[in-house]
């Protein structure tokens, strides 16, 4: 935020529309889903590390082993506590359109509307469906969307970058050698978690919005 001088009104408004929509109470069949993404850098040992013995600290040599990247789709349900964590190989719009595809029809296959908040990337748009399943197919996977984008530069209103925040703390700050180790890894976190409901507690209100970033709005009658 401290870069951005002016708030234009399309900053505005995409800022009272995610405030206002996570200011309502949870429904179970008007879910919000907030989605993100994240590269990873996996890494392997160089030499089989010292195992942890009784008073001992295990040991690993301070050279490492480079095998790539990978990605990571993350989902979050911040009011039920509920997560979904993806590993692909890569971040392309048919990667994504088949994680929100699999979101769609099986874990919120009966909810009535499904409110998926994105940032701006490129990918996160309703033509990358188009272009992946048609025209057709997408306008009957998407019937039940409401798409809320966060405004530009704004990615701190995605409640998905909090929960990335504590994948990588709880989960990532370890070497990671391949995608199949790495999907372990997200499952057992994701599912205790889940099995937790760990929720995320939204704080910040449109008046809050108002009272901290009021003097960098662009008059109405400038925009």
């Amino acid at each position: 935020m401290w870069c951005i001088g002016t708030l234009t009104e399309e900053y505005r408004n995409r800022m009272y529309d995610l405030l206002a929509l996570y200011a309502k109470p949870l429904r179970r069949d008007e879910p919000v889903i907030c989605m993100d993404d994240k590269s990873l850098q996996l890494i392997g040992h160089s030499r089989a590390p010292l195992p942890m013995k009784h008073g001992v600290a295990g040991k690993q040599d301070y050279e490492y082993v480079r095998n790539g990247t990978t990605n990571l789709f993350v989902a979050v349900e911040p009011k039920a506590g509920q997560r979904v964590v993806s590993v692909t190989e890569r971040r392309g719009k048919f990667d994504f359109v088949t994680f929100i595809d699999e979101l769609l029809t099986s874990r919120y296959a009966k909810a009535r509307r499904v409110h998926l908040v994105l940032d701006n990337l490129n990918i996160h748009f309703r033509k990358s469906f188009d272009d992946v399943l048609g025209q057709s197919a997408a306008a009957k996977l998407l019937r039940r969307v409401q798409f809320h984008y966060t405004p530009k530069h704004a990615s701190w209103l995605n409640m998905a970058e909090i929960e990335i925040g504590i994948l990588s703390r709880q989960c990532l700050d370890r070497r990671v050698p391949n995608p199949g180790a790495l999907q372990v890894e997200v499952d057992a976190w994701q599912h205790a978690r889940n099995a937790l409901q760990r929720t995320i507690d939204w704080k910040f209100t449109r008046q809050d919005a108002d009272q901290k970033l009021g003097n960098h709005y662009v008059p109405k009658l400038t925009c």
